[in-house]
């Protein structure tokens, strides 16, 4: 289990009161993340300190930057432990890719403030393929991880501020999981770990502590990971693109059970609540 970061205690008055008491809150730390890519700089994201190396895998999985850990020559902090940075140098044949895709990830970016849903989902898609039918697994079982999921939140236990992303077998054992200030990051650093392992075929679903968007269900999508569940519900473009993918999304009903989106049959030997 990953070390839990360091809190930054901070000063607060409790009200209401007889009178205002002084007390030490936890706050959960956020601060940028530089990723460099062949010496160049890539992205910064802000985010909560640790895992740096499998944050910047996942990541750089989800957006196409490398497709498996032979890609990598080298994945490094800069200047050590405490460092901000971190540099991936790629090999010649994928360097040859990340170059192509960067640059179409450019032109998206600079015309993505006139695209419209659709068009996000289509272009989306074009890099994306779906997921095969499969395998079924227990509904009911995945409702448990779900509801049990702040059991393996230690840093939002103590701060009260970080979403968490949890990945189990197809037997509902707990894989890995990941704490941090962005829902994002800790799906990048949730899935980095085991990309790194080379573990991802390993993954029968994810646990999101979140409302489910589409750049969650991308990022799921790259990593090959058919079925998400989060606690808050998914947004319309998460849905179309879970459903053109062939996706199993779904969350938390009001009472009890799940409430499915896409891919209900995946899931079995529950009943669930249907949208």
């Amino acid at each position: 289990m990953p070390r839990i970061p360091d809190q930054q205690p901070w000063a607060a008055t409790h009200w209401p009161g007889p009178t205002e008491a002084a007390a030490t809150t936890p706050l959960i730390a956020e601060e940028p993340l530089a990723i460099r890519v062949q010496g160049q700089p890539f992205v910064v994201v802000m985010r909560t300190p640790g895992e740096e190396k499998a944050h910047t895998a996942g990541l750089c999985l989800a957006e196409g930057v490398v497709d498996t850990p032979d890609d990598i020559v080298n994945l490094a902090l800069c200047d050590g432990p405490a460092s901000n940075t971190v540099t991936l140098t790629l090999t010649a044949a994928a360097a040859a890719r990340f170059k192509t895709r960067n640059h179409r990830r450019g032109q998206i970016s600079q015309t993505g403030c006139g695209l419209c849903g659709k068009e996000l989902i289509d272009d989306l898609y074009r890099d994306l393929s779906p997921l095969p039918d499969g395998p079924v697994l227990d509904a009911a079982a995945i409702a448990d991880c779900l509801g049990t999921l702040d059991r393996h939140q230690p840093l939002r236990a103590a701060t009260r501020a970080a979403h968490a992303a949890a990945l189990f077998d197809r037997q509902r054992g707990l894989l890995a999981v990941a704490e941090d200030v962005g829902r994002h990051n800790a799906l990048d650093k949730v899935i980095g770990r085991l990309f790194l392992s080379r573990g991802l075929g390993r993954i029968g679903f994810l646990v999101m502590s979140s409302r489910l968007s589409y750049e969650l269900v991308q990022k799921a999508a790259r990593a090959r990971i058919a079925v998400i569940v989060g606690i808050s519900r998914p947004t319309s473009l998460a849905v179309s693109l879970a459903d053109r993918l062939n996706m199993t999304l779904a969350t938390r009903a009001p009472r009890d059970g799940l409430l499915v989106f896409t891919g209900g049959e995946r899931l079995a030997a529950s009943p669930l609540h249907r949208q």
